[in-house]
């Protein structure tokens, strides 16, 4: 007798209308909260308000918006993760400061979308939008600030909002998150100039040997070092993504505009191509040479 003999006839698999016809008659939701009440639908899908009659003002709108969302999600991101660098928790900054950096890819991803908007296309929206431009993005400039990028220039565009400007203000007065980790390096016993650790936090960081000195000492022995050598990469990962974002903004404007002046008056093109050569966390990418 063949052993396989007394094995069970295999079951059938329900086909995908028996599993939809099952799923179905579950589905009762009355008197229970929704996904839409939720996820508060109403009011995020009626937030796209065209005020010119192109086709592709949507889109415009709807990339800046998601973009705006996202970068609501990495404040809070970076704010935990100022906060648990300072406090020394480094598996929770480590898991937040990753998601920052995965983050950063999604808004690049972002501007392929826009990209497909041609000159012509952009020439029909552009009238529309008066003097409203990118420097006014609130959420941006807390990022800048708490990545370390201080310039007091940038809190004049929130002016005419006081709820804004203290916000931004907040982040700009605020030590960064590379900051933060200076004070790491300190704690932990390595030699770092006391200028660096109490100084302005309006003004922006300048590079100092000791303290690239200090995460060369980092780098050369890893294994002593743990916590600082994974806490120095999670920076350079999320400088590398941050410098993407900036360059995939510059060649999308470029491409949609040109070097027309940006929107109230911005330079356009030619500041942020400035901008690419703005260096966050500069012993981080210095050192490198030397190992």
């Amino acid at each position: 007798m063949c052993p396989y003999n007394d094995r069970p006839a295999p079951t059938a698999s329900p086909t995908p209308e028996a599993i939809v016809q099952q799923e179905g008659a579950q589905l009762d939701f009355s008197g229970a909260m929704s996904y839409g009440d939720y996820l508060q639908l109403d009011q995020v899908l009626t937030a796209q308000r065209p005020l010119s009659p192109a086709h592709d003002e949507m889109l415009f709108i709807v990339q800046h918006q998601t973009s705006e969302l996202w970068m609501k999600l990495m404040l809070h991101e970076l704010r935990a993760a100022v906060a648990a660098v300072s406090e020394d928790r480094m598996p929770q900054a480590f898991k937040v400061m990753a998601r920052v950096s995965r983050i950063m890819e999604q808004l690049v991803h972002a501007w392929d979308v826009l990209a497909t908007m041609t000159p012509p296309e952009y020439t029909q929206v552009r009238p529309f939008l008066g003097p409203s431009s990118g420097f006014q993005s609130f959420q941006y400039r807390c990022i800048e600030f708490t990545l370390g990028n201080k310039n007091a220039a940038m809190l004049k565009p929130h002016e005419h909002h006081p709820e804004r400007l203290a916000m931004v203000r907040a982040a700009f007065e605020a030590p960064s998150l590379y900051d933060q980790a200076i004070r790491r390096l300190a704690a932990a016993g390595l030699p770092v100039p006391a200028e660096s650790l109490d100084r302005d936090w309006t003004q922006p960081y300048v590079a100092k040997e000791a303290v690239r000195q200090a995460w060369l000492t980092v780098y050369r022995r890893p294994d002593a070092h743990w916590d600082l050598y994974q806490l120095a990469e999670k920076l350079v990962d999320i400088e590398d993504s941050f410098r993407l974002w900036r360059f995939r903004h510059v060649t999308t404007v470029e491409r949609v505009i040109g070097f027309k002046r940006g929107t109230g008056g911005t330079g356009g093109v030619s500041y942020l191509r400035k901008m690419l050569d703005v260096v966050l966390f500069p012993e981080l990418w210095s050192l490198r040479t030397e190992l």
